[in-house]
């Protein structure tokens, strides 16, 4: 057979034999890449008469052969029925199914595996032509092969696609893939191993703790919009994980299966599938993680006033987003029906929508529009600059304006968000020096003092011994339910209360109502001696 041996795998034509990928070496030439296993092509094909003709017209169009889809495609056996690739293969359930320009098409086929071998694959496709392989049945042609670079460690799954839509021609795309099976090699790769088991155990640990706040607080817990956004993290933490743990299994078995027959098609196209869920899954993690640091700002009145605003202004926000979008639409329907036809960014709904966006961002083809009708486009246009970006977009800016206007009131009046990190910092360091006796715990008695000067300080002004007991009790109360309800180091958004807290809180309105009548009586009898 043609072509260099490297680690008893053959290189021919499908990387192209260039003397800037080679280097020789004696009688050998050694590649960066190497190909593992064989190359496969695989083809998609409709039934014949899968579409109506005009009645008028069937005496002159005999055969019909509609778009790719599902119930459209051909499971019979055409041409040389006695060799693999003129019989159809079904799909795997669990293959992945793989989008392009016109269709959605999923795995199995007429598949022809090729060889290694230069000369046995050219014939192979001599072959295919001349007994019409593709026809006009034909809607996609798959050519699919993996490489392996040992110089980085990477994969590389390749797969080109030609699509022949019902409409006649030629649509190719391909995908490239370089992804890293071999996951530990070097130093480096080991250290990334301790990481992502600390990662597994801080999972765990997170988990537990939100299940105790769940069980501690019950229906109260799911009130808090943060708590939410906690659930939601460590539901992609633990999708990552199962992702990563389920490609790594899978890696190692269709690299065993290709060590152990090289003469076979490795099909890592699976696996770079769900690589690029594993990639997606974490890019929405850390996302959601960026938006939790908004949980933490308050420490700096800046990103105080930020949040505060957008979370003031989400009302007035949806409700212009309603009318935004129901005029965006009506102009994106407009744009559709009028320059679909002849103006690529227009020639579907979606495109359309997309097209406005980048109107309004400065980029758009007003000499298209234009020459595609020279009457609506430029109405069109200035009507939609007009409304949208001169009305509208202003509308939205104003709603933004006026709310920051009012938060800044709010601080200017010494109104501080509930939840300040910098105090929280303070005070736990604080804790911690009182717990290391580095700090005397200074703040119980200086209370004491100030309640025992209180306390002579009444009785030099004739109150009893009843009355001054009174008021004690009032002000323990009062700091009891302030630290309970109304403290700053409170973070949730919740606070249950006990039929015992609920007792208290009765006895203490109770002495509010008593204190206030005994307050209403002194007032009365100062009048009564004023007159």
């Amino acid at each position: 057979m043609e072509g260099p041996l490297i680690d008893g795998l053959y290189w021919d034509s499908w990387y192209g034999n260039k003397q800037q990928y080679s280097v020789k070496n004696s009688s050998r030439i050694y590649y960066e890449n190497v190909l593992l296993g064989i190359p496969r092509v695989r083809q998609l094909r409709v039934r014949n008469n899968t579409c109506k003709v005009y009645p008028a017209f069937q005496s002159l169009v005999s055969d019909c052969y509609n778009k790719y889809t599902v119930e459209n495609e051909d499971f019979s056996d055409f041409g040389l029925k006695r060799n693999p690739e003129w019989t159809h293969t079904p799909s795997s359930r669990t293959a992945p199914w793989h989008w392009g320009f016109v269709g959605v098409y999923r795995d199995g086929g007429y598949i022809v595996m090729l060889s290694k071998s230069k000369s046995e694959t050219k014939a192979k496709f001599v072959d295919l032509r001349l007994n019409n392989w593709i026809s006009r049945g034909t809607r996609a042609v798959f050519i699919d092969f993996s490489l392996y670079n040992a110089n980085v460690n990477l994969f590389c799954i390749i797969r080109l696609l030609a699509e022949f839509p019902a409409t006649g021609g030629l649509l190719t795309s391909w995908q490239f893939y370089s992804v890293k099976l071999l996951r530990y090699v070097s130093y480096y790769d080991y250290f990334i191993a301790s990481c992502e088991i600390i990662f597994c155990i801080f999972l765990f640990v997170f988990i537990i703790q939100e299940l105790r706040k769940v069980n501690e607080f019950k229906s109260a817990y799911f009130r808090s919009v943060w708590n939410w956004l906690e659930m939601l993290l460590l539901l992609l933490c633990f999708l990552a994980v199962s992702f990563y743990a389920y490609c790594n299994m899978q890696s190692f078995l269709l690299l065993g299966q290709l060590l152990k027959n090289t003469d076979s098609y490795p099909d890592f196209y699976f696996l770079a599938y769900w690589h690029i869920y594993y990639n997606n899954v974490i890019a929405i993690t850390i996302f959601f993680a960026w938006i939790k640091i908004f949980k933490f700002i308050s420490f700096n009145e800046t990103m105080s006033q930020l949040s505060s605003t957008l979370s003031r202004c989400m009302k007035d926000i949806v409700g212009f987003a309603i009318m935004f979008f129901i005029i965006f639409s009506a102009y994106a329907q407009l744009g559709f029906l009028v320059f679909g036809s002849q103006v690529d960014d227009f020639s579907t709904f979606q495109n359309s929508i997309f097209a406005q966006f980048r109107i309004v961002l400065g980029d758009f083809n007003f000499a298209g529009i234009q020459q595609a009708n020279w009457i609506l486009g430029p109405i069109y246009f200035i009507t939609f600059i007009f409304f949208v970006f001169f009305v509208l977009l202003n509308m939205f800016l104003a709603i933004i304006n006026d709310t920051y206007s009012e938060v800044k009131a709010d601080y200017s009046i010494g109104r501080r968000p509930d939840f300040e990190l910098g105090k929280i910092i303070q005070k736990s360091c604080f804790n911690v020096l009182e717990k290391l006796r580095l700090k005397k715990a200074q703040a119980k008695e200086e209370k004491k003092m100030q309640t025992t000067d209180s306390a002579q300080r009444a009785r030099r002004e004739g109150f009893d011994e009843s009355e001054i007991q009174e008021a004690e009790q009032m002000k323990r109360w009062k700091e009891r339910l302030e630290k309970k309800y109304y403290s700053t180091e409170i973070q949730d958004d919740y606070q249950p209360v006990t039929q015992q807290e609920f007792r208290e809180l009765f006895l203490y309105a109770v002495e509010l109502e008593k204190e206030l009548h005994y307050v209403s009586l002194k007032l009365n009898q100062l009048m009564r001696k004023l007159h």
